[in-house]
């Protein structure tokens, strides 16, 4: 499947625009691209590399000769329209959560799994941003030395919850210096029944909370990273935190292997040729992971690598990316491609 028609499902949102922006940077084989929308978006033009593109209301017909559709538009889109384009003859790749953990529906990471590829029914599932970063980086470690548990807590940027909430945090912040009210509407999600500032703060709530006491982004990295890596007898814990911070994703990771002996230059030496992967990690120099510099670029940044001091086979990782590129654009934009190889 070469020269392939594409459509982009929610190409207004923030996601939506940076798979635009990746499928011309890496000169995708793409014959033709329709970006579609809601109904109140149609007529839109964006431009990207010198092209104009005019958005299109969503409808069933819209996927009539598409071959690949990205979907980044929320689970209730991808519910009613990703079977619609399957229809038609279309493979959808899509970002929201509304397939993920379906057993029919593969869910992944080209650098970690891509022999799930050829298991897909028209739909693949592009998994949670947090859980992608993460399992990029100990995919390598765990295919060395095994890796029977993880404990994960995120420090994660706004930019997440979308284009309110980057632009309530600069309003906050504003409100902040000049001493005035401080408004909280966004956050910690749009169907929270209260909302803090985030300006200045962190909240330890992404999404709503279940019955356990997790938090739903924190019950998707969990069972993700369990999908992912094929191991449902791997114990994993989360805590996801928002931090005031627009876009990069923070991870502080803590891993249990199977193997002894097993020293930090080792997983440095593994981890140095982990595709998709830098290794951002020389304390004497200050070298490490930070959102503010993770903008913009494509890799997952791994630094602060230190073994436990209470136990012989644990280590502790620093894990950072830009939640919108692999997190989720980049991500989508490199199963394509994997489609086509």
């Amino acid at each position: 499947m070469k020269n392939v028609n594409v459509a982009i499902v929610g190409a207004t949102g923030a996601v939506g625009t940076k798979i635009l922006e990746k499928l011309v940077e890496r000169k995708f084989p793409a014959k033709s691209i329709k970006l579609l929308a809601s109904k109140r978006s149609a007529g839109v033009e964006i431009k990207a590399a010198g092209e104009t593109y005019i958005v299109h209301e969503t409808t069933p017909e819209a996927f009539e000769g598409i071959d690949i559709a990205f979907f980044s538009a929320g689970g209730s889109i991808s519910e009613k329209f990703a079977h619609e384009a399957v229809k038609r003859g279309a493979v959808v790749i899509d970002n929201t959560s509304f397939f993920r953990m379906d057993p029919n529906t593969p869910l992944v990471v080209p650098e970690v799994n891509p022999q799930e590829l050829e298991k897909h029914s028209g739909i693949i599932a592009n998994p949670n941003c947090s859980t992608i970063q993460m399992v990029a980086a100990l995919k390598p470690i765990k295919d060395q030395y095994g890796l029977n548990r993880l404990i994960v807590s995120t420090y994660q940027a706004v930019s997440g919850a979308g284009a309110e909430a980057i632009d309530e945090l600069a309003d906050q912040s504003k409100q902040f210096s000049e001493r005035s009210e401080i408004k909280a509407e966004v956050l910690p999600s749009s169907s929270a029944e209260r909302h803090y500032p985030i300006a200045f703060n962190a909240i330890p709530q992404i999404d709503l909370f279940d019955e356990s006491g997790y938090t739903l982004e924190e019950l998707k990295m969990i069972n993700e990273t369990k999908k992912i890596f094929n191991d449902y007898e791997m114990s994993v814990a989360a805590t996801c935190v928002r931090l005031p911070v627009v876009s990069g994703h923070s991870e502080s990771v803590y891993i249990e292997i199977d193997k002894d002996n097993v020293t930090v230059a080792d997983i440095h030496a593994i981890l140095k040729n982990a595709p998709g992967v830098v290794l951002q990690d020389d304390p004497a120099t200050q070298l490490y992971p930070m959102p503010l510099y993770s903008e913009g670029k494509d890799e997952v940044f791994v630094g602060r690598i230190r073994k436990d001091l209470n136990h012989p086979r644990g280590f502790h990782l620093w894990i950072v990316s830009d939640n919108l590129l692999k997190g989720a654009a980049l991500n989508s934009v490199q199963i394509a491609e994997k489609l086509l190889d």
